[in-house]
């Protein structure tokens, strides 16, 4: 929907219990006009669907640090196509191996994989950049 904020939706899959960089890039988000909606820690695959569904986001980053992020990934993909929602973007940031990287992107489980090392700047203007070619298409 034109003029509409961006919906943000930061989560904190499984059992990693580190969120001090889902927070400041939740913070960017907001300083660069998008709505965040944060989770919080531990939030299960089927939860962060059941939210992505009632907050009417538009795009779901995920923040894994603990290493499973090939197995959470396609499953709240998969949770997402359930529902109806593979329209929604979705993003990974976190330790994550340039090989895992490439094939959570090129298996389509993931629009767009940051690690550290990448600015806030490159972050917001990714999600732009995807919401851009979402809402034009």
């Amino acid at each position: 929907m034109p003029g509409r904020k961006v919906r943000v939706l930061v989560a904190k899959p499984g059992l990693d219990g580190h969120d001090r960089g889902a927070r400041v890039v939740a913070r960017a988000l907001r300083d660069a006009g998008m709505e965040v909606i944060y989770t919080g820690l531990h939030q299960t695959p089927e939860q962060i669907a059941e939210t992505a569904l009632q907050e009417d986001v538009d795009v779901i980053g995920l923040s894994i640090l603990s290493g499973a992020h090939m197995t959470l990934t396609p499953r709240i993909k998969g949770l997402l196509q359930e529902k109806g929602l593979g329209d929604i973007a979705l993003v990974v940031g976190g330790i994550i191996p340039e090989d895992d990287a490439a094939e959570l992107l090129k298996g389509g489980f993931a629009d767009q994989v940051f690690t550290p090392g990448d600015s806030l700047d490159k972050i917001t203007g990714c999600i732009n950049g995807i919401i851009s070619s979402h809402r034009k298409s």
